[in-house]
C-alpha cells in the first residue's frame, strides 16, 4: 500500500469533506478496537499521535500504566464507504501503539508482526501472504440458520447471497483492497472471497478490514455474517488457507526452475520449519475452543502434519507451477481459521519458516495418498503426526515453544497463554446440549 504524506492526507480530508477519522488497532485476541477523532485533531494526530486509556483493552496495560499513544500509519488512510455521504464523511487509519515514552508498545499485535518482518528483512526477505477467508451468512446472530442450500461454486437460484458478495467486493475495492475472486463454498450458506496477495503487514490490516466489511454489508442486508470456525455440526467449517512466499527484491525466493516441484531449497526449508512447529503454532492460528471442532477428519480441514502437491488432506499444499508464473510459486498453509488474530498468525508462521531456513531443515517426501484413508499405523510408519485435538492440548504445546515465545514477545505470549487457559477453564465446566440429550434420558 502506497504511503501517503501528511499533506496528501489532509488534502484528501478536505476534498472528501471528511468530518471524523477512526483510529483503529487490535487487541491480543484480534478484535478490532478504535476511537474517532474530528478532523480538527487530525493534523496533531499525524504529528504526535493521540493518547487513550489502554487499561480496558485485552492484553494491553495494567491500570497503573494505562496511558497509550495511537500513531496513525499514513499508508492506511481510506474513506469508509458505508459511513460517508455528502455532508458527513468518515475515514479510517490503522495505528501503531506506543508508550508515552515514545517506545513501541510490546503488547501491540501490529508491532509484533512488524518486529518479525524486520527479522525477515535482515535476511533479505519480504514476506507475502494471500489468505482465503471463508465465512457463513445466517438469518441472525442467535441461530445458525442458513440462507441457502447451495454448494461449491453454485450460482443462482441456489446462491441467494450473490448480491451480498458483490456489494462486499465493491466496498473492499473502494477501500483499496484487491480481490481475486469469490464463490459459494462447500457448505450451505458458506462463502469465500479471496484477497490478492500483499506484504504481510498490509494483508493483516486488510484481513481486519475484510472481516468488518463482510459483517457490515450483511447487516445492511438484514442478515448476519460470522467467521466462527464451526457453527454447524456435520458440515464443513470455515478456514483461512494462507498462501505464502518470500521474495528477495523482485525475485521469488521459493522458485527453482530445476526442482520437480519448482520449490527452491529456501522454500523447502521454510516448509519444513512450518511442519516441524505446526503443533506449537496451532493455538495461535486456531485460537478458540470452537476452532478444534473444525479440525477433525472428513471435512476438508487438515489434521495431519505433512505436505503434498495436489493432496488437499495435507496440512501444507504446494500449488502446481504454471510456466511463466514464477512469482506465483508459493506454499499454502491450510489449518488457520478466519477468526484468528492475523498479526499474530502471520508472525508465528513466518518465525517457524525462518527457523527452517536458518537451520536448513530438510523437507520430508510429500504425502500423495489420501491421509484420511490411512490407518494409524500407516501414518506412524510414514512419520505423519497430528495437530492438537483441542485448545487445551494446543496451549500446553505452545507454552513450551521457544519459537512462539520469541515471535510473540514475552508480553503478548504470557497474556495469550493466560487468556486461552481461562477460556478452556470456562468451556470445560459447561453442560452442553449434547450431554443433556445423551445422558439425561439414560442416567
Amino acid at each position: 500500500m502506497a504511503k501517503k504524506t501528511k499533506q496528501e492526507i489532509l488534502k484528501l480530508v478536505k476534498e472528501h469533506k471528511v468530518k471524523f477519522v477512526r483510529l483503529l488497532f487490535t487487541d491480543v485476541l484480534g478484535f478490532l478496537k478504535g476511537f474517532a477523532i474530528t478532523t480538527d485533531e487530525l493534523e496533531g494526530a499525524l504529528e504526535e499521535g493521540m493518547g487513550f486509556d489502554g487499561s480496558s483493552i485485552e492484553g494491553f496495560a495494567r491500570i497503573e500504566e494505562s496511558d497509550m499513544i495511537a500513531r496513525p500509519d499514513l499508508s492506511s488512510f481510506a474513506i469508509i464507504p458505508w459511513r460517508s455521504h455528502e455532508s458527513h464523511t468518515v475515514a479510517r487509519m490503522f495505528c501503531d501503539i506506543y508508550e508515552p515514552s515514545g517506545k513501541p508498545f510490546e503488547g501491540d499485535p501490529r508491532f509484533v508482526l512488524k518486529r518479525n518482518l524486520a527479522k525477515a528483512k535482515e535476511k533479505g526477505f519480504t514476506y507475502y501472504v494471500g489468505p482465503e477467508l471463508e465465512y457463513f451468512y445466517f438469518a441472525n446472530s442467535q441461530t445458525p440458520q442458513p440462507l441457502d442450500q447451495g454448494g461449491y461454486f453454485d450460482l443462482v437460484p441456489l446462491d441467494v447471497a450473490q448480491d451480498l458478495r458483490r456489494d462486499t467486493i465493491l466496498t473492499l475495492q473502494s477501500l483499496g483492497i484487491r480481490v481475486e475472486y469469490s464463490h459459494h463454498e462447500v457448505a450451505m450458506s458458506q462463502h469465500e472471497i479471496d484477497l490478492r496477495y500483499a506484504d504481510a503487514l498490509t494483508m493483516a490490516d486488510n484481513v481486519m478490514t475484510y472481516r468488518l466489511v463482510v459483517k457490515e454489508i450483511a447487516r445492511q442486508h438484514g442478515v448476519y455474517a460470522t467467521f466462527m470456525p464451526k457453527p454447524i455440526h456435520g458440515i464443513n467449517g470455515s478456514g483461512m488457507h494462507v498462501h505464502q512466499s518470500l521474495f528477495k527484491g523482485e525475485k521469488n525466493a521459493f522458485f527453482d526452475v530445476k526442482d520437480r516441484y519448482h520449490l527452491s531449497e529456501i522454500g523447502k526449508s521454510y516448509t519444513a520449519g512450518l511442519l516441524r512447529h505446526a503443533q506449537e503454532i496451532t493455538s495461535v492460528t486456531s485460537q478458540w475452543v470452537n476452532s478444534y471442532k473444525r479440525l477433525v477428519p472428513g471435512y476438508e480441514a487438515p489434521v495431519y502434519i505433512c505436505w503434498a502437491n495436489m493432496n488437499r488432506s495435507a496440512l501444507i499444499r504446494v500449488p502446481m507451477y504454471k510456466p511463466g508464473k514464477e512469482k506465483a510459486t508459493r506454499i499454502e498453509y491450510r489449518s488457520p481459521d478466519p477468526s484468528c488474530n492475523p498479526y499474530l498468525a502471520f508472525s508465528v508462521m513466518l518465525a517457524a519458516g525462518l527457523e527452517g531456513i536458518q537451520k536448513k531443515f530438510k523437507l520430508a517426501p510429500p504425502a500423495n495418498d489420501n491421509i484420511y484413508h490411512m490407518t494409524q499405523r500407516e501414518r506412524e510408519i510414514a512419520g505423519i503426526s497430528s495437530l492438537p485435538e483441542d485448545l487445551w492440548e494446543a496451549i500446553k504445546i505452545t507454552e513450551k515453544s521457544k519459537v512462539v515465545r520469541e515471535s510473540l514477545g514475552e508480553k503478548v505470549f504470557e497474556h495469550f497463554i493466560r487468556n486461552k487457559k481461562m477460556e478452556w477453564d470456562e468451556y470445560k465446566s459447561q453442560v452442553t446440549q449434547y450431554e443433556i440429550n445423551k445422558y439425561l434420558p439414560i442416567l
